[in-house]
């Protein structure tokens, strides 16, 4: 895990304690990294009891319940979805603050519409704010993967600061 990855977790996991809150994610193509970010950090356990992986089409619509009209009509790479997946993950953690990442780390997969380096990440809390964010990220499939992980840590940090959720 990177240093800065060590630092937003750490960062995150204070803030949540502060409010009393949990976090949960619903991650595609980082595989479970955001939450290794997060287990990463001693006590943790007080601010995240779970998150799903959810890399098929199939296991978004089972543990995450996104439509499964929604992901043939937009595609698993896209703000809709993912802002579905935060909702769900939402729900079914009963958590108060979620992160969902989707997208295509490569090397393969990519098309004209959605080159390689294409994520989506969206948060959402409990009180309904939500955002997503399309990111275009460059490097290797794990560079990829790892700056998406650090680019959903920041958004969360970042809601978190706003004091608006």
């Amino acid at each position: 895990m990177h240093n800065n990855e060590v630092v937003l977790a750490t960062e995150l996991g204070q803030q949540l304690i502060r409010r009393r809150w949990k976090v949960t994610t619903a991650e595609s193509c980082t595989g479970g990294g955001v939450a290794q970010a997060i287990t990463a950090i001693a006590g943790s356990s007080q601010w995240f009891e779970q998150g799903f992986v959810t890399y098929s089409n199939k296991a978004k619509e089972e543990q995450l319940n996104v439509s499964k009209k929604l992901l043939l009509e937009q595609g698993a790479v896209s703000g809709a979805v993912v802002v579905a997946m935060a909702k769900g993950a939402l729900k079914r953690a009963n958590a108060d603050i979620a992160v969902a990442i989707s997208g295509v780390a490569g090397p393969d997969g990519g098309t004209a519409e959605k080159p390689v380096g294409t994520v989506w990440i969206a948060w959402a809390t409990r009180s309904g704010k939500y955002f997503s964010h399309l990111h275009q990220l460059s490097g290797n499939r794990a560079t990829v993967r790892q700056q998406a992980v650090t680019e959903s840590l920041k958004g969360l940090n970042l809601l978190l600061k706003e004091n608006t959720v």
